[in-house]
């Protein structure tokens, strides 16, 4: 099974979003054939709480007005640090940088398939090791020192 017209559209407009917003590393993946509650995941991360939540409004606003979509469940926004928003098709993970390599999502769902993003979304890899200054690359994968690599 793969991820549905519906949930590659919420996720391609949801890159979108978030690299409008200036996220960093954004990748997406279809793990509707591991998971039976959502198709796909897109993950996203910042340097800061402000930006984590600049995204995830960003996010919130454009899938609603162009795809009609609403969050059906929003965790984390009390603290800026990790927002979920579970659109049921796909689920939206902003995190901040921090938090993004601690908990290294990537690593639970490498085996799963990436889905194609829009270019500027693309664009955003590699991105928070150049804010921090160390070395990352664009699978996602995270090196020994914690950073992408």
């Amino acid at each position: 099974m793969t991820a549905t017209d519906r949930a590659t559209e919420l996720i391609e407009a949801a890159a979108q979003a978030a690299a409008d917003k200036l996220a960093h590393d954004i990748v997406a993946y279809d793990v509707s054939d591991v998971l039976a509650i959502t198709d796909a995941f897109l993950l996203a991360s910042a340097p800061n709480d402000r930006q984590v939540k600049a995204i995830v409004e960003g996010v919130e606003e454009k899938l609603n007005k162009e795809l009609g979509a609403k969050p059906v469940r929003r965790e984390g926004e009390r603290d800026g640090r990790w927002v979920l928003l579970d659109y049921v098709d796909i689920v939206v993970h902003v995190q901040h940088a921090e938090e993004r390599v601690f908990y290294a999502l990537e690593r639970l769902w490498k085996d799963c398939p990436q889905l194609d993003l829009p270019e500027d979304a693309l664009a955003t890899r590699g991105k928070a090791a150049a804010h921090t200054g160390e070395g990352a690359g664009a699978d996602g994968e995270t090196a020994p020192g914690g950073e992408f690599s």
